[in-house]
């Protein structure tokens, strides 16, 4: 397999902090996957967002570099697959633009895939809670594990933590799913496991350093509610058989 890696950043008004994630990002890539590709997807941002990563990205050698950018707030969820659905590597790794996981933990999430032990691989906070330096306020950690607990019941993944923001993907049999995926909000991350986890493929829960940032778009009470209804959505997606055309494509690409 090709170690062409592509890394995608979501951002909506980032940039306070873009400047400095890029310059780490891009450093990284360039000491460890020199010919691999950095995408930003700049997510209807009001501020400088894209002109910033525009001007932090150009002239990095090798090293190829994108900035995707649109007027109107799409989600979260529709700029990552945009970007994923963009990169040209067949492994593509997106991280939050805090990079609240250090971009130096990749190889935690590359390697499985690069030793063909997994399709799919995403770092996970409740493995190792060690592992977390700086933790989230109290009432936030117990709503994300309220919020995990009732995704491990309505979709039957194993997994105890689906939406930390560092994921890869192995494009030649994931594009299928990320196509036919249809949530752009912050329930994103749970449909597109889900339909990894509906379709066959090895699915990896990997442990990862992990530190809180403050700037959190996500209202602990509203937004949480609001990602609730989505998961219940994509169950009723599922039923309709909304992604069976999808899930069947995967088959296809990975049958002997």
């Amino acid at each position: 397999m090709s170690q062409f890696l592509s890394i995608i950043i979501p951002a909506y008004n980032e940039a306070v902090r873009l400047g400095n994630t890029l310059e780490a990002v891009v450093d990284y890539m360039r000491q460890n996957y020199p010919a691999g590709e950095v995408i930003v997807v700049d997510d209807g941002s009001a501020d400088e967002t894209a002109t910033l990563a525009r001007r932090t990205l150009a002239g990095r050698g090798t090293l190829r570099t994108s900035v995707i950018s649109y007027k109107s707030n799409l989600g979260k969820g529709r700029a990552v697959r945009l970007g994923l659905l963009a990169a040209r590597g067949d492994i593509a790794l997106f991280s939050d633009a805090d990079l609240s996981t250090p971009i130096s933990e990749t190889p935690k999430l590359i390697d499985p895939i690069l030793n063909n032990q997994a399709d799919v691989t995403f770092g996970s906070r409740a493995l190792d809670r060690n592992l977390i330096g700086v933790h989230q306020s109290w009432r936030r950690e117990q709503g994300g594990r309220v919020f995990n607990l009732a995704v491990r019941l309505a979709t039957g993944m194993p997994f105890w933590d689906t939406q930390c923001g560092f994921k890869a993907f192995k494009m030649s049999v994931c594009r299928p799913l990320i196509e036919a995926a249809t949530v752009d909000r912050f329930g994103f991350d749970v449909e597109l496991l889900y339909l990894a986890y509906r379709a066959g493929l090895r699915l990896r829960e990997v442990a990862v350093r992990w530190d809180h940032n403050e700037g959190s778009k996500i209202s602990l009470f509203s937004d949480s509610f609001k990602m609730l209804g989505e998961v219940g959505l994509i169950r009723q997606q599922a039923r309709r058989g909304v992604y069976d055309a999808a899930i069947r494509a995967v088959h296809d690409r990975t049958s002997p």
